[in-house]
């Protein structure tokens, strides 16, 4: 298990044992920037800040999840 979560946050294939299929990976900070709309998706993988893998693991269709206007 990573050092802060692991979640499954959108529907999909249930998963059991190994990687997953589909993997997003960040720290903290990025992710309640991702969520707050103060970085985008696109930023954050380009800059190394995120790693997605997986046909389902690009998420910015689902961010943010929360507006700070």
């Amino acid at each position: 298990m990573p050092p802060f979560a692991a979640v499954q946050c959108v529907a999909g294939p249930r998963h059991t044992r190994g990687t997953p299929p589909n993997v997003v990976e960040t720290d903290p900070r990025t992710w309640l920037e991702l969520a707050t709309d103060r970085l985008r998706w696109a930023d954050a993988v380009r800059d190394g800040r995120v790693n997605a893998s997986g046909s389902r693991a690009d998420i910015s269709a689902l961010l943010p999840i929360l507006r700070m206007d």
